[in-house]
């Protein structure tokens, strides 16, 4: 099962080279089914191989000139900030046991992984229904004047979702930066990743304290994550993302409806 989850791993890097995003949300199940890690440590093992990989990627943006820093930094005073306090204080406040009826427990474990796959739904039907590119070619979006209380409110909400679940959130951020800001997609991709890479290590650093770390462990998934993101980034010169996108997403969506009856039925 190990291997497997090696393999995973290694997956969603290749996911993130290829199509920008996404891959990032398997991280968690993979935690969690294959390596049977609870749900709450696993977010935080998930923040440090997403902001790890993610990192990877957007340096790779930055030197082909597709990271707006502007975008990136006005997004992170209300993101990274957002992300950080959720990791230190809101997570940890949540009570293990939330409440008891006769028909149904809901615990802490089983509330981040229904909302999770709640997010994974999202996630697949932006990968599905996005159309942002069409045939390999990118469609140019007119740059826009800049909103900055939308881009803080949307940062608000991007760092709660990377700090309760441990995703990157990059399906909401891609759209966001291409119809709020009216970056062109490639940017729009390269400015997420880091947006997420600074969301997901600070989110990280919160959890501090809170969770024993195997590093080792740790290190061994973040560099599978890591190569498959740089074969990602080679694969995404002759396959077509845009077709990648819609599979994924199905897969995603496959997925989600998986935990959903994992959790409740045989969990």
């Amino acid at each position: 099962m190990e291997i497997i989850g090696y393999l995973a791993a290694a997956l969603t890097g290749i996911s993130l080279g290829l199509i920008g995003g996404g891959g990032s949300i398997l991280t968690l199940p993979v935690l969690v089914y294959l390596f049977g890690i609870a749900p709450a440590p696993a977010t935080s093992y998930s923040l440090f191989i997403v902001g790890i990989t993610s990192l990877i990627g957007a340096w790779n943006s930055h030197r082909k000139q597709d990271v707006s820093m502007q975008t990136a930094f006005l997004f992170g005073l209300s993101s990274i900030l957002t992300v950080f306090l959720t990791r230190k204080f809101l997570l940890p406040a949540i009570p293990e046991k939330i409440f008891l009826t006769n028909t149904f427990y809901l615990t802490k474990s089983l509330l981040i992984m229904m909302l999770f796959a709640v997010l994974m739904l999202a996630a697949a039907v932006s990968m599905i229904s996005d159309r942002e590119q069409v045939s390999g070619e990118e469609i140019i979006t007119a740059p826009k004047k800049i909103n900055f209380w939308k881009l803080l409110l949307y940062g608000l909400l991007i760092g709660i979702v990377t700090g309760l679940l441990g995703a990157g959130g990059g399906f909401l951020l891609i759209p966001a930066l291409v119809i709020l800001v009216g970056l062109p997609m490639k940017k729009a991709i390269g400015t997420s990743l880091l947006i997420i890479a600074l969301n997901s290590l600070i989110g990280f650093m919160g959890d501090i304290g809170h969770f024993q770390i195997d590093w080792i462990f740790l290190l061994k998934i973040a560099a599978m994550a890591i190569a498959g993101i740089l074969v990602g980034g080679l694969l995404s010169r002759k396959i077509s993302g845009e077709k990648l996108k819609v599979a994924f997403g199905w897969f995603v969506g496959v997925m989600a409806v998986y935990i959903i009856i994992h959790e409740l039925f045989i969990g």
